[in-house]
Order: structure tokens, then C-alpha cells, then sequence
């Protein structure tokens, strides 16, 4: 075995030193000027070479002078011993000094760019917080920001394992710079319990949680959830989390792990549902975005004293320009479209649509000028079997077919066609044969939907609903959105030399692409992560939303329909909408608002939708408009 000498220990010790980093450098180059000059300084008094008229002290103070600049060397003068001493005094102390100033750039360069890396820790209080980074995040930072506009301090802060500048850059390009919101970046892994820390969880009012764009997204929500529930010296209020699920199968576990501290939106499920009803009454998904956006009119609740004592009916008539949809009751329970005789309680809460949460005042009106010659209470015609194309695939479609189902008369068909090639796992057909259905049958065809003869083939003209889906889980946005633009300009094509139309509903991934995709004149457009970003934005400022929203989407529950005007008030009179309201109380509904035919493909006016409208003002409708109700079936 080696012997170990001193000089290797002191080695061994310089080296263990060094390793510290940059203090540790710095204070070694002041422990060698100070033995320089202090050597230098006792040689010069003891031998009295030069500065005779000074003491120790003075001539450590001229050493020093000349070991941070080499001017008052080319002064000196003496023996040459006494030069000689003052020009190694200087060279030390340029060497010294070099290498100091290189190790403060460094330090001053690396400090620089830890802050630009993003991992400073977030001083900010009542913030929201985005952990992880999808495309989604755009939606859900300019929805945050129009929702916080009115309040003086809002902080956004994402954390994601992504280059800070990289983010900031991105939300730029893609939202601007929000008003009166500061949107922090800060780059971790959301996963990570010391990372987490960074975003300051523990003084944030809600957490919102971005499934990330790869095949198993469930499994890192879940992790996210397990790492902010289960921190260490963690506040002890609840945290407000709010993140998305896309299996099913997952959504029992996430709830396990995030109690009830987190609010789980099934993404699948929503986009599924308003599909298949979308599919069925066009234009139905911008009534959705109408709600779901904070660019409009929302949901919102509100206690209302005056209206204690009385009847869920009389609260439909006592705003001006809020919807009354539902009522909270005192011990939490969500009720959408409840009796109307329900009578409301101290403590019940309204749920209302409404422009902003301080918009929902009682008009103070008894007279509502309700035309009863004009109400009509005619039965909807009895539901007939229909013909449903499908064209494309994702991982949704499954869930469309069902959701279609519970809509469908007795005798319907629907039928698939896709190009199964890419897709992942067992094909479509034995996908398909896995579904349990009660009134509809479907079957499948092998075909490329960007292919014109194919779709010739397929006899559209023929069909009553054609949708569109979107090859989202084998493309990227921008190729599986041109297939479906591809598709659409075909159907259009189509569409116009059919002597039979048929309605196209299609599904879009990113919002740029619906743009272009307007000039195909399809009856409406879904686009799917936009409308999962608008609940979880909704359900993070208000998570007693996520109940609303459940409520909303479930077949079993009140869902949002739209029906034709006919069926309420006589068409080609004007009429106002408490008049409208009051015909769809006796059906036991609760009318929210309309859609215009004629302005169908008309962007500017929301494609002739419109919810909440103000009830004094007339309207005359049309046979092919439709009231927008809230009804059980």
C-alpha cells in the first residue's frame, strides 16, 4: 500500500476545498495575495530596501497598491533587490487579480443563467398553478387571464419540464402578454417533490394539472396528484386540484389518491358525449363553449334572499339577463332543472348563466309581457331509426357509439370507416365488437377518408349525420387536422350535389385549423382540447363547477338540447323570450336560449347561437330555429 506523505494530504485537503465551488477559489486567491503582500511587506521593512519614511503598516499599504495595478511600479525607485521585490509583487497580484475577476464573470454568468433556467422559488400568494405543458395550456392561460381581469394581483405559474425561456417565448406567440396577470415560468418536474416546491403549492388557490400528449397520460396525472397530496410539511388545508383523466378505467384510482382535494375531468367522456349530441342537433357545441368560456356568459351561483320561500319556477322569471338552470342546495347537492315547485331554502344557492357573478339581480318585474296566444305545447314527432356515418378514428369513437346509442330510435345504424393501419393494438373491428347496444348496430370498412373515390363509394348521400373524427392518437394536430380538412372539402363537395343533405359535425385538434376549416360550411366543429381546457379553467376558479359539469354531461341527468321553436311558441309572430320560458316551464324545461338557421354559418353572430338572451326583447322565429332547453330527456 502507497505511503501517504504530507504533501499528499495537503493535496488532498487543497483539493476537497476547491471542490466547493467558487467562494471556496475566491477565498484561496485572498489567502495568497494576503501571504504575498504580508511576505513581500516584512522583506522590505526588515532589510529597509525602500519607503524608510514608513512603518509595516505603510508598506503593506503601497504592496497592496501594487498588486492591484502595475502603475505605481514603473514609479519605484531604489536598489535593485528592492525592484526586483515590487515588479514579483505585481506580477502576483495581476495573476491574483485575473483570475478573481474570470471567477466573478463565471459566477456572475452562472447566477445569470440559473435564473434563466427558471428555478427560483415562487414568492407569489393566492396564485394558480399549471404543472406540466401540452397545447392545452394556451386555452387555459387566456382563460385564467379573462376570468382574473378584474382583480388587481393574479399570478399564473407553470412549472413543466421545459426550458423557461422556451415557455415564456411559446405563451407569448400563442396568448400576448395578458392584462393585469403575471405568468411565471419556472422549469421542474411536477413529479418531483423538491421541483414542486419550487411553484410554492402550500399559498395557491387552485392547481391545475396537464395531462401529458403521449400514450399512457393517466399514469404522470395520477403521480402529479401522489406528489402534491402526500408532500411533507404540506399546508393543512385541502388543495384545490383539477386535472384531466382519459381512461375510464383510471378515474377510480385518481379519486382514491386525490380525495377530496381534486376534481377529475374525463376528457374522453366530455368530448364523447358532446359529440354524439352535437351529431344529432347542430350547433349544439357552441352552446357548450358559450358556457364553458369566460369570453361570454357563464355559470355561475348565487344566493338570493328575496326568492326564499318560493318556487324554483318563480326564480325563472325573476332576472332580466340571468338563466336560472338549477339550484344548490344548502347541504351541497347539485340539482340542474329540478321540480318546478321546488321551493328554495336559507342557505339554497341559485345556479344561474350569467355575464359575471355581480350581473345576477332581480329585475324586480311582475309583468313579463308573456304572449299566452302564442304558446304551443306540441309533442315532439316520435324518433325514427337513422343512418350515421363515421369517418376516422381516435380513442374516443368507442365512447361516441355508446353515447349515440342512448340517443338513437330503435333500428339505427351506424358505420365506421378508417384507415386502421397505424392504430395501435387490436383493429377496429374487434374493437367494435367489444360494445354492448341497444339501438343501433354498427359495422366497419378498411378506407382512407381523404381518398375521393372512397368516399364516393360510400353512397353519403344516404346517411342522415356524417362526423368526422380526428386521427389524434397516430398524428400530430397539424397532420391529423389536414386529413380532416381533406375530408371536409370532399363532403362539402359532396354535400352540395346531394339531392338529400346530410349534416357534418366534425372534430378539430387545434383552433387555428377551425379557421381554415370554415370555408367547408360543415354545421359544426368540436374541438376537443379547447373545450377540455375550458372546464378545467371553470372547475379551477370554481370547483363546485365540477359537480354542475357532471351533472350536465350525464345521459341519466338534465342535458342541454335543442329543439324545434315550433314546439314552443307560433313561429313568424314576435314573441319575447320570457314568453319562450314560460312555454318551456309547462314542459317541465328551462328554456337558456336559441339558434337562428339563418345564420348557421355566420361566425360574426356565433353561427346563430345564443345563450341567455335578454327575455324582454322580441324575436320572431323561424320553422327551422330551436329553442336551446335544459330537460331530462
Amino acid at each position: 500500500m502507497k505511503r501517504i506523505t504530507l504533501g499528499d494530504r495537503l493535496r488532498y485537503r487543497f483539493d476537497s476545498t476547491i471542490s466547493k465551488g467558487t467562494i471556496a477559489v475566491i477565498g484561496w486567491l485572498f489567502v495568497t495575495a494576503f501571504m504575498l503582500i504580508v511576505g513581500m511587506s516584512i522583506i522590505v521593512y526588515a532589510t529597509k530596501i525602500g519607503f524608510q519614511d514608513k512603518g509595516l503598516f505603510g508598506i503593506m499599504w503601497e504592496t497592496l497598491m501594487r498588486t492591484l495595478s502595475t502603475a505605481p511600479v514603473s514609479r519605484d525607485k531604489g536598489s535593485i533587490l528592492f525592484m526586483l521585490l515590487m515588479l514579483v509583487t505585481t506580477f502576483g497580484g495581476v495573476f491574483t487579480v485575473s483570475i478573481l475577476i474570470g471567477l466573478l464573470t463565471t459566477g456572475i454568468k452562472n447566477k445569470i443563467d440559473d435564473f434563466r433556467k427558471g428555478r427560483s422559488y415562487v414568492t407569489e400568494t393566492g396564485h394558480v398553478i399549471i404543472l406540466g405543458w401540452s397545447s392545452q395550456i394556451f386555452t387555459v392561460i387566456s382563460e385564467l387571464a379573462i376570468a382574473n381581469e378584474n382583480k388587481p394581483r393574479s399570478a399564473i405559474v407553470v412549472l413543466a419540464q421545459k426550458d423557461k425561456i422556451q415557455m415564456e417565448d411559446a405563451i407569448r406567440d400563442r396568448v400576448g402578454v395578458p392584462r393585469r396577470i403575471r405568468v411565471v415560468c419556472r422549469t421542474g418536474n411536477p413529479i418531483d417533490l423538491v421541483d414542486l416546491e419550487i411553484a410554492n403549492p402550500d399559498a395557491a388557490r387552485s392547481i391545475i394539472i396537464l395531462a401529458p400528449e403521449t400514450n399512457d397520460p393517466d399514469i404522470h396525472v395520477i403521480k402529479s396528484v401522489l406528489a402534491l397530496v402526500n408532500r411533507r410539511d404540506r399546508r393543512p388545508e385541502p388543495y384545490h386540484i383539477v386535472a384531466t383523466i382519459r381512461d375510464p378505467k383510471n378515474l377510480e384510482v385518481a379519486r382514491m389518491v386525490g380525495r377530496d382535494e381534486a376534481q377529475f375531468v374525463l376528457a374522453s367522456d366530455l368530448i364523447a358525449r358532446i359529440a354524439a349530441q352535437t351529431c344529432r342537433q347542430s350547433g349544439l357545441s357552441v352552446a357548450y363553449t358559450e358556457l364553458l368560456d369566460f369570453g361570454g356568459d357563464e355559470i355561475y351561483f348565487k344566493e338570493e334572499p328575496s326568492l326564499v320561500g318560493k318556487t324554483f319556477s318563480v326564480a325563472l322569471y325573476s332576472f332580466e339577463d340571468s338563466s336560472v338552470i338549477g339550484i344548490r342546495f344548502s347541504d351541497g347537492a347539485i340539482r340542474l332543472n329540478p321540480p318546478m315547485d321546488t321551493k328554495i331554502q336559507i342557505g339554497d344557492e341559485l345556479i344561474a348563466i350569467s355575464e359575471d357573478d355581480d350581473t345576477i339581480i332581480p329585475s324586480g318585474l311582475t309583468d313579463w309581457g308573456i304572449d299566452e296566444s302564442t304558446l304551443r305545447f306540441v309533442s315532439p314527432p316520435p324518433a325514427v331509426p337513422v343512418k350515421i356515418l363515421i369517418l376516422g378514428w381516435n380513442h374516443r369513437t368507442k365512447t361516441i357509439i355508446k353515447e349515440l346509442d342512448s340517443y338513437l330510435a330503435g333500428g339505427s345504424l351506424v358505420t365506421v370507416v378508417a384507415d386502421n393501419t397505424d392504430l395501435p393494438g387490436q383493429g377496429i373491428d374487434d374493437q367494435l365488437k367489444t360494445l354492448t347496444l341497444k339501438n343501433s348496430s354498427v359495422s366497419s370498412h378498411f378506407g382512407d377518408i381523404t381518398d375521393r373515390s372512397v368516399l364516393n363509394g360510400l353512397a353519403i348521400d344516404t346517411y342522415d349525420n356524417v362526423i368526422v373524427l380526428s386521427y389524434s392518437d397516430t398524428m400530430d394536430a397539424e397532420r391529423a387536422d389536414a386529413h380532416t380538412l381533406i375530408c371536409l372539402l370532399h363532403l362539402r363537395d359532396i354535400n352540395v350535389k346531394a339531392g338529400n343533405p346530410f349534416s357534418i359535425v366534425s372534430e378539430m385538434l387545434d383552433m387555428k385549423n377551425k379557421d381554415l376549416a370554415e370555408i367547408t360550411q360543415a354545421d359544426d366543429f368540436i374541438i376537443s382540447d379547447r373545450l377540455v381546457s375550458l372546464a378545467l379553467s371553470q372547475i379551477a376558479e370554481n370547483r363546485e363547477l365540477s359537480a354542475v359539469f357532471t351533472d350536465l354531461f350525464d345521459p341519466e341527468g338534465a342535458e342541454i338540447y335543442m329543439k324545434s321553436a315550433d314546439l314552443y311558441v307560433r313561429t313568424g309572430k314576435p314573441v319575447n323570450f320570457y314568453t319562450v320560458v314560460e312555454s318551456a316551464r309547462r314542459k317541465g324545461e328551462v328554456a337558456i336560449g336559441y339558434r337562428i338557421a339563418s345564420s348557421a354559418h355566420d361566425v360574426d353572430r356565433s353561427y346563430g347561437v345564443m345563450v341567455n338572451p335578454n327575455k324582454s326583447e322580441l324575436i320572431t322565429f323561424d320553422p327551422n330555429d330551436r329553442i336551446i332547453v335544459l330537460a331530462n330527456d
